[in-house]
This record gives C-alpha cells, structure tokens and sequence, in this order.
C-alpha cells in the first residue's frame, strides 16, 4: 500500500477541496474511529469499572486528532500518514477501508497550482488560480488583427 501523501491530508485537514474535501477528512475520521480491537472492546465504549477505554496505541486516532487541530503543521501530517500506514499493516479490514479511501480522496484537487501564460501576444483579461464559480465580467472585444503582420491595427 502506498503511503497517505503528507500533502493531501494537511490540505484536508485544513480544509481544502471544498465539500468534497470536508466529506473526505470526516470518512477517514470515521475509518480511523472504527474499532480497531484486541479483545472485543474498542476505543470509546466502557470497561466493565465503567472506565472509558482510551484508543489503542496504533489506531492513528491522537494523530488525526492533532492534524485537524493544526492542519498548518507538516510534521503532525506526517505523523499521521506514518500512523495510518502502521495501523495499516497490522489490520487488514483497516487496510482495505483506506485503500478505498485513498482512491477516492486523491482524485481531489487540494495540491498546488501552476500558472503560466507565454508564447504570443494576448488581449484581455486573465484569471488565475484554482476553484473558480459564480464569476462573470465583460470586456471590450479585442482589436482587430492584421493578418500579414500578426499585430492589432490602428483604431482612429
């Protein structure tokens, strides 16, 4: 199993990728809140003293706990993809859960953008960054071109 990108779950964590972003942080919080069993009890439930049983060292929960808490830090990010991949090699049903996961989560776009504009001459506004809706704006249309000389023509 490849290992959960640091960058994918800071950037869920904090908020990234919208809807799709925040449903995609709340099923990893419940795949990681999952049961993840010795004996038949799990993290959250009671003991038979009525003592609330702590997570089980490996669950990556107190990991996922601090990166929602400080989605900035990029150490507590990869504290969690390590702990996830830990949790992973020892419970299968775990494994599979965040293999699904994955899939669905890393087809969202919370990385990075690249813009560049270059290799003519352009006319008119330009627009950059990621995530746009709702826009509208007008413009004038563009000065006519001369096609011998690829240049706009003198307007009078």
């Amino acid at each position: 199993m490849e290992p959960i990108s640091v960058a994918l779950l800071a950037a869920l964590a904090g908020g990234a990728g919208g809807e799709a972003g925040r449903q995609a942080w709340a099923t990893l919080s419940e795949l990681v809140r999952r049961p993840f069993r010795r004996d038949g009890s799990s993290a959250g439930d009671d003991d038979s003293d009525g003592n609330t049983i702590a997570p089980v060292a490996g669950s990556a929960e107190p990991a996922l706990v601090r990166l929602a808490a400080h989605p900035e830090d990029a150490a507590l990010a990869r504290a969690l993809s390590t702990a996830l991949a830990v949790r992973a090699a020892g419970d299968a049903e775990f494994r599979a859960g965040l293999v699904r996961w994955q899939e669905l989560a890393g087809s969202l776009h919370t990385g990075d953008v690249h813009n560049e504009i270059g290799g003519g001459t352009f006319a008119g506004p330009v627009l950059q960054g990621r995530d746009f809706s709702g826009l509208s704006f007008t413009t004038p249309a563009p000065p006519p071109v001369d096609p011998a000389t690829d240049t706009p023509t003198a307007s009078d």
